[in-house]
C-alpha cells in the first residue's frame, strides 16, 4: 500500500519528520510491525538489530612486564529496547560499519587494562576470568552507545620470542611426556605380555597338537604291529598246540613204556628176589630143624632125613611155580604171601610125617612100620612137582593155601 512501511524482523524502523520520539528523540522507533508513513513529509531509515562481530588483536603488557599478543573476538548487537536503538541510531545510523570498529577499540583498551593487572600464569590459566572482567568493565560504555555484548572469546595468547609461556609449560610438558612415556611403556609391556601370552597359547596348542599326532601315530603303529604279528602269533599258537599234543603223547608213551618195564623187568625181578628169599628162609628153617633134631637123640636119623628132604620139598614146590602163570595182586606183599604159603605147606608136610611116625608105634614103643615104608610115604609126597603131579599145564592161576 502506498506509504505503508514495515521493518524486517532484525531491523528497527526510524521515522523522522514528525512528532519526536520517546524521550525527546528526533525520530520514532518502530519494531515488529508496520507503520503508515506520509510521503514527502516523513523520512524512514532502518537500523540493523542483527548480530555483529568485532575482532581485536592487541599487544598487551602483563603485570610482570611481559608482552603478550592477544587475539579476541567480540559478538555484539544493538539492544532491543527503544533507548538502545535510539542511542545506536544517533551514532551509527549513517555509517553502521563503525559499530564494529568502535567496539574493537573499546575492547582493546579494556583488554590492555585488565591484562596489565594480571600475571601470565593467571592470563593463561584463567582466560574465562579475563573475558568476564573485560565484559564487566566495558558494559557501561557499550550501553551508552546502545550496544550489548553477547560474548567475548580470547582466541590466542602469544608471548612471541620470550619463551615465557613455553618455559612455564615445560614442567607440565615434562610431566605429560613422562606420563606419556609411562603410558607408552605400559602399553608396550601390555602388548609384549599379550604377545607372550599369545605365543604361549600357540606353543601350548602346538604341543597339544604334537601330542595328539604322536598318540595317533603310536596307535596306528601299534595297530599295524598287531596286524603284522597276527599271522606269526596264530602260527606260534598252532605250533604250541602241536607241541602240547606231542608232549602229552610222549608222556603217555613214557607211562606205557614204564608200565611195560614194570611188567617185563620189575615184576620178574621181584619174583626172582622173592624166590631167593624163600630159599633162604627154607635154608634157615632147615638149620633150625637140624638143630632140633640134634637135640632129640631117638629121632636123629629120621629127622635128618626129613630135614634133608625139606629143602627139596620146598624147592620142588617152588619149581612148580616157575612155568606157572601166577597173578600177583599186591606186588611184593603177594609174593611174600606165596612164599609163606610154600614154607607153611612144607612145615605141614613135615608135621604130618611126624604124626604118622608117632601113630605107628605100639604100646611097647616098637614101630609098626619099618623105615622103608616111611621113606616110601615121604618119597610119595615129594612127587609134588610141576612135571609129575600138581597143577595142569594150562598155565592157569595157582593158589597155595
Amino acid at each position: 500500500m502506498f506509504g505503508y512501511r514495515v521493518p524486517a524482523p532484525d531491523e528497527a524502523m526510524l521515522i523522522s519528520g514528525g512528532r519526536r520520539g520517546l524521550g525527546g528523540a528526533p525520530f520514532r522507533v518502530v519494531t515488529g510491525h508496520g507503520k503508515f508513513v506520509l510521503p514527502v513529509f516523513r523520512k524512514v531509515r532502518f537500523l540493523t538489530l542483527s548480530m555483529c562481530e568485532a575482532e581485536v588483536t592487541e599487544t598487551c603488557v602483563t603485570k610482570q612486564g611481559i608482552s603478550l599478543h592477544v587475539r579476541a573476538v567480540i559478538a555484539f548487537k544493538v539492544g532491543n529496547d527503544h533507548e538502545s536503538i535510539i542511542n545506536a541510531g544517533q551514532r551509527f545510523l549513517s555509517d553502521q560499519e563503525q559499530m564494529s570498529v568502535l567496539t574493537g577499540r573499546i575492547f582493546a583498551g579494556h583488554l590492555r587494562a585488565i591484562i596489565g593487572s594480571m600475571t601470565v600464569e593467571e592470563i593463561v590459566t584463567e582466560r574465562q576470568k579475563l573475558a568476564a572482567e573485560v565484559l564487566d568493565t566495558s558494559k557501561v560504555e557499550m550501553a551508552k552507545i546502545g550496544l550489548i555484548v553477547d560474548s567475548l572469546q580470547i582466541q590466542s595468547i602469544d608471548d612471541g620470542d620470550t619463551g615465557y609461556i613455553a618455559a612455564m609449560s615445560a614442567p607440565h610438558k615434562a610431566a605429560i611426556q613422562r606420563q606419556a612415556q609411562i603410558a607408552q611403556a605400559q602399553a608396550t609391556q601390555a602388548a609384549v605380555e599379550k604377545e607372550q601370552e599369545a605365543a604361549r597359547k600357540q606353543a601350548e596348542y602346538a604341543r597339544q597338537t604334537a601330542i595328539v599326532k604322536a598318540e595317533y601315530s603310536a596307535e596306528v603303529d601299534r595297530a599295524q604291529a598287531q596286524a603284522a604279528q597276527a599271522g606269526p602269533l596264530a602260527q606260534a599258537h598252532a605250533q604250541q598246540e602241536v607241541l602240547a599234543a606231542q608232549t602229552e603223547l610222549a608222556e603217555r608213551q613214557a607211562k606205557l613204556r614204564q608200565q611195560q618195564l614194570v611188567a617185563e623187568v620189575v615184576k620178574p625181578a621181584e619174583a626172582e628176589a622173592e624166590r631167593v628169599r624163600i630159599l633162604a628162609a627154607a635154608e634157615a628153617q632147615r638149620m633150625k630143624i637140624q638143630a632140633e633134631a640134634a637135640a632129640s637123640y631117638d629121632r636123629v636119623a629120621l629127622d635128618r632125613m626129613l630135614i634133608d628132604q625139606l629143602p627139596q620139598i620146598v624147592k620142588e614146590a617152588a619149581g612148580g611155580l616157575a612155568g606157572a602163570n601166577v597173578n600177583v595182586l599186591n606186588g611184593a606183599d603177594g609174593l611174600g604171601e606165596i612164599a609163606a604159603g610154600l614154607v607153611s605147606q612144607g612145615l605141614t608136610i613135615l608135621d604130618s610125617v611126624r604124626q604118622n611116625l608117632n601113630g605107628g608105634q605100639d604100646t611097647d614103643g616098637q614101630r609098626t612100620k619099618d623105615n622103608s615104608g616111611n621113606r616110601a610115604d615121604l618119597n610119595g609126597l615129594l612127587q609134588l612137582r610141576s612135571g609129575k603131579e600138581g597143577p595142569s599145564e594150562d598155565n592157569g592161576p595157582v593158589s597155595l593155601d
